[in-house]
């Protein structure tokens, strides 16, 4: 399975990469091939300082090796080694009326200590992250990810819905991320289901993935903002930094397993802030974004 899943990732960072550069004219990917000097490496792709895209990070990597102590009690599994092998993306664009978008497609093994396999998985998800709230745009993306879904079971959708609204849920400020999508780990063969069809199911998400953020970003490229309206942005975005460095499994599991920090930090947005004490004026637009994130919505 790994030997067919990191190809599929290649192909798909190829693709993804060359529809955003096509979208935004100006900016190009820098690409930086790496070794982990335990086992493994990747291919790390950021477009900065674009035409539309501010920052843009489309990273694959594969990676192998004994599993660190802490991950070890965290699998509760002794002596075990692994491979992992994953695209992971984060899309900030300059205007706010475009949303930040996250994407993660991953796969995952675990070997006893003679090397046999003893466990294997896939995860990952897509979600969405507005600074300010335009209906259509949030329908839309959920309405490609259902149908992502209902390809392969009508209860997946709303499954996974859920997971992303509880996963993407910044405790501490007792608000959502941002509007979700998908979220989906521990996707294991089943006596109902094979791991082909797991894979099956994966990589169909993962191919609708530009569906459903690049007309968006169409949409709303040429939208007029103030610079209030910026400033906005900057302070939701730091939200977005306090989940990934509070609360992300995937930031921890990088971090745990030494992976490359570049890489793993990429998420983070080049311009933000944080206020203290802020908050929107009432009946104001950025006041209704924040209702919305304070309780998950059914957006189909």
């Amino acid at each position: 399975m790994k030997a067919l899943f990191y190809p599929y990732l290649q192909n798909l960072q190829n693709l993804i990469t060359k529809k955003l550069e096509h979208q935004d004219h100006l900016g190009r990917f820098e690409e930086e091939i790496w070794e982990r000097p335990e086992g493994g490496g990747g291919r790390t792709r950021i477009l900065e300082n674009g035409a539309i895209f501010e920052k843009a990070g489309v990273n694959i990597s594969a990676v192998h090796g004994t599993l660190p102590p802490s991950m070890q009690t965290y699998f509760k599994v002794e002596k075990s080694t692994f491979y992992a092998c994953g695209l992971s993306l984060v899309i900030h664009p300059k205007n706010p009326m475009i949303p930040t978008v996250h994407a993660n497609f991953r796969y995952f093994e675990l070997y006893n200590k003679r090397g046999t396999l003893k466990d294997q998985w896939f995860g990952g998800g897509l979600d969405l992250t507005p600074y300010y709230l335009i209906e259509e745009d949030i329908i839309h993306f959920h309405q490609c990810c259902k149908n992502s879904c209902d390809e392969f079971d009508p209860s997946f959708y709303s499954t996974f819905k859920e997971q992303c609204d509880n996963y993407f849920w910044n405790a501490h400020r007792n608000e959502a991320r941002g509007v979700g999508g998908l979220f989906f780990d521990y996707l294991k063969q089943t006596k109902e289901i094979s791991l082909q069809d797991r894979y099956d199911f994966v990589t169909a998400v993962g191919n609708n993935f530009l569906n459903a953020y690049i007309p968006i970003v169409q949409k709303r490229k040429d939208y007029r903002y103030t610079p209030k309206q910026r400033m906005w942005q900057e302070i939701r975005r730091g939200r977005y930094v306090e989940f990934n460095l509070i609360h992300d499994k995937g930031t921890l599991f990088g971090l745990k397993t030494n992976g490359r920090i570049e890489s793993i930090l990429m998420s983070l947005p080049p311009h933000v802030q944080w206020r203290y004490d802020n908050h929107p004026e009432k009946n104001s637009e950025e006041a209704d974004l924040v209702a919305v994130l304070e309780k998950p919505r059914d957006w189909l």
